[in-house]
């Protein structure tokens, strides 16, 4: 479940719009996105930099990872969307937050001069993993490995509980007397993400 906010503009644009209440929040905080949208240009490497450089400082001083960032659509139609993250996760109230701190930001800077979706959100249950601070940050959690085996692709799911030497993770597959652990070079890892953990629901 997603909550959204939404306005639109041309240029500088002021943000207002309306959110859900309790239902989103909580599923927010157990993993899906949140999601906030205001009204922003065709997207450019410069751009790109441009507004980076603009957010980190407000971001840091919030206290949220700027975890990514991309410039979508063409067109009349043009989305900024911005992923931000923390250790102890982030909530709806999180991305509310920083929706109103970046929208000000965007409209005193004015980065791109036609009409624009800001969209802010969490990384989501299933985030990407991409490297190894990150595989170390979720150990004891489950995840989804996609890796080379040979000349074929394996994929395995099962709970992250080791990284080893800076090249190798482990996975535990499977539990009680059909436990085993499955080592996967880290050099063989074509993608991996946090998968949904059924257990903890």
């Amino acid at each position: 479940m997603r909550a959204r906010c939404s306005s639109s503009g041309a240029g500088s644009t002021r943000a207002s719009g309306l959110y859900s209440g309790t239902s989103e929040y909580e599923a927010c905080t157990a993993g899906p996105s949140a999601l906030f949208l205001l009204r922003v240009s065709a997207p450019t490497t410069t751009q790109l930099t441009r507004i980076r450089e603009l957010f980190q400082p407000t971001l840091n001083f919030l206290g949220y990872e700027l975890y990514d960032l991309a410039l979508t659509g063409s067109g009349g139609h043009t989305t900024l969307r911005v992923q931000i993250d923390r250790p102890q996760g982030v909530t709806l109230d999180d991305c509310e937050r920083v929706s109103k701190s970046l929208s000000a930001l965007l409209d005193q800077a004015d980065p791109l001069p036609t009409r624009y979706d800001l969209e802010v959100s969490s990384p989501g249950a299933e985030r990407p993993l991409r490297n190894l601070d990150e595989y170390r940050r979720f150990i004891g959690r489950r995840a989804n490995v996609r890796y080379r085996l040979g000349e074929s692709e394996q994929v395995a799911e099962g709970r992250l509980i080791a990284v080893v030497s800076e090249e190798m993770i482990e996975l535990q597959l499977g539990e009680g007397k059909h436990k085993k652990i499955a080592a996967i070079p880290l050099a063989d890892i074509l993608s991996a993400r946090l998968a949904v953990d059924l257990s903890r629901h």
